[in-house]
């Protein structure tokens, strides 16, 4: 069973692990994630399920935050997101 891991990594920076899930848990979880923390805050969201990518840059962007990178690495993506 995958585990949802949130861990603070930083004075202003989070990672959020949601590897193993799919849709819509990894988009939830960033959405949870993202409101525990502070505007101007960094969260590095690593997922395994290419097709949540969509739906969670549509959720970053609505919500008025914004996504400054996207990357793979080992069949994992990882966006870094900005808290607005």
């Amino acid at each position: 069973m995958a585990e949802m891991k949130f861990n603070k990594t930083g004075d202003n920076t989070y990672e959020l692990d949601v590897c193993g899930f799919v849709c819509p848990h990894p988009q939830l979880y960033c959405k949870k994630s993202l409101e525990k923390m502070s505007s101007g805050d960094i969260l590095k969201l690593i997922f395994d399920n290419p097709s949540s990518a969509e739906t969670i840059i549509q959720m970053v962007e609505q919500a008025g935050n914004e996504l400054l990178e996207q990357t793979k690495e080992n069949n994992k993506l990882v966006f870094t997101i900005e808290k607005g």
